[in-house]
């Protein structure tokens, strides 16, 4: 419960920028449409062809087919660092006493466009070996690749942040972000905050739609329900990527001034990132 309150604080801090500018939204919308497009663009071939998924997997392909994978990630991973940029911009124009527009945030991410390829390259190769590790060692290697990727979430976690307001390369901007962390948060770190509790719970209206449409049985009843239970998971999705985005923000400001930005808690920022603590 505890741990839900902070979030729910968090979270809040979020939505008054959010509410202040409420074009940020506008960013994972995009970056949906984009990716569905992306993942469209790589589907269409395959069922033109007439490929099935076991021989486009098949031993003979695997070349061809982790190159395509490579791209299919660095694609994917470029477009959602972009529109992550672009919320981080928008939200540290606000916290600083500005007032952000779209093409604000589109400017200044098109303006780093070279770090953002550098950062979705590093992502895509990173996100291939982890699972390449899962994929080959079935249960073991499914758990250190859990592990491993989650220290990875917890140690890229202020990149993009570093990006847009350091300008540093993907590699650099990795340094700086375990340098903040570390410097902050102290030298064992075991997890970064999410708004996944928060949304996990604002989620439930969507369960009890899915719910109700399969006791209702086959007929048009069931399929509103379907398409309400798949768009309101749609529209919460787009808050919680504005809301993550800005709260990244947050907490970049605070880690590199040691101030919380106004309307947040100092001490909530601080809790956000979970120290391990032995003895």
């Amino acid at each position: 419960m505890e741990k839900l309150a902070s979030s729910w604080q968090l979270m809040k801090a979020s939505w008054a920028i959010l509410k202040a500018d409420r074009e940020i939204l506008l960013f994972p919308v995009i970056s949906g449409v984009a990716l569905i497009l992306v993942v469209a663009s790589f589907i269409a071939p395959i069922i033109a062809l007439g490929i099935s998924g076991r021989s486009l997997l098949s031993e003979g392909s695997l070349a061809v087919n982790s190159v395509i994978l490579f791209l299919f990630y660095f694609i994917c991973y470029f477009v959602i660092i972009f529109f992550n940029c672009a919320i981080i911009v928008c939200a540290t124009l606000r916290m600083n006493g500005g007032d952000p527009t779209v093409s604000d945030g589109l400017r200044a991410a098109f303006s780093f466009i070279s770090e953002i390829a550098g950062w979705a390259l590093v992502s895509a190769t990173v996100g291939l070996i982890l699972r390449s590790i899962a994929e080959r060692s079935r249960l073991l290697g499914r758990i250190v690749a859990g592990l491993l990727g989650m220290a990875w979430s917890v140690t890229s976690f202020l990149v993009i942040p570093v990006l847009v307001n350091e300008g540093k390369g993907p590699v650099e901007a990795y340094k700086r972000s375990v340098h903040l962390l570390k410097k902050t948060w102290g030298e064992e770190l075991i997890g970064t905050f999410s708004f996944g509790l928060v949304f996990g719970v604002l989620s439930l209206p969507a369960a009890a739609f899915y719910v109700f449409s399969v006791i209702s049985g086959k007929g048009a009843l069931a399929l509103v329900l379907m398409v309400l239970s798949a768009l309101y998971l749609i529209i919460l999705s787009v808050f919680q990527s504005a809301l993550q985005g800005i709260f990244q923000a947050a907490l970049y400001h605070y880690a590199r001034s040691g101030e919380a930005p106004a309307g947040f808690d100092g001490e909530v920022l601080r809790d956000a990132i979970q120290p391990r603590y032995f003895g």
